[in-house]
């Protein structure tokens, strides 16, 4: 493996690696709310948490270039520039991850039969024990989903990344950006090679959630 494609390959599992954390951390709470909130508020919020879905990857890459350039309105309120950069690299992956976090994450909360929880009352379970003994426990599938989702994800955009973080190697070239410069230059083997490796990969996780997710239904 060259030097330039094992750098590609740190950089994206590190992408992937921290987006999925950070979606983790912020999403399940965000879909906690989601779940039980009802509400304009509520429907235009999934509305925009859903855009990436349908949004050109390339839009949403545009917005986040012009927002956070050198004289966008981040960069002129923060006084920093993200743009081509692994900051702006992760927020942009953050945003167009989202969905696929968030969307499991509610499905599997909206999918909690209540009377769980009014078990956890009767037994004087204060609200963040039955958070953790009772919610978490029993939606820990769709929390595995999302998290793998957004992993996956992660690891094969193209248009928001080569936007916002450019092709700087080492810094913002993305196993997906670094295969579009070997077909660039007719390194079609190469090319192939990285190709499939991205493919089965992916493939790989999509196993993994559906097993795991099987397997932490069957103990719920």
């Amino acid at each position: 493996m060259d030097a330039p494609l094992r750098e590609a390959l740190l950089l994206t599992l590190n992408l992937a690696t921290v987006t999925s954390l950070l979606l983790l951390l912020a999403g399940y709470p965000l879909a906690l709310w989601l779940a039980r909130t009802a509400g304009w508020w509520s429907t235009l919020l999934r509305a925009l948490i859903n855009l990436p879905l349908v949004l050109p990857p390339t839009v949403l890459g545009y917005y986040l270039l012009v927002g956070m350039g050198r004289e966008g309105l981040i960069t002129d309120l923060t006084g920093v520039q993200l743009a081509f950069s692994y900051p702006g690299l992760l927020i942009g992956s953050l945003l167009y991850s989202l969905p696929f976090a968030v969307g499991p994450y509610i499905s599997a909360l909206e999918g909690l039969d209540p009377k769980y929880e009014d078990a956890g009352r009767a037994l004087a379970l204060n609200r963040w024990q039955r958070l953790r003994f009772v919610v978490i426990p029993l939606t820990l599938s769709g929390v595995v989903t999302g998290t793998a989702m957004s992993f996956a994800h992660t690891l094969g955009e193209f248009g928001v990344v080569l936007l916002v973080g450019g092709n700087i190697p080492g810094q913002t070239r993305t196993a997906a950006i670094y295969l579009f410069d070997l077909v660039q230059a007719l390194e079609y083997e190469r090319a192939g090679q990285l190709a499939f490796g991205l493919l089965v990969t992916s493939a790989v996780l999509l196993v993994l959630i559906q097993l795991l997710g099987r397997r932490l239904i069957v103990r719920v």
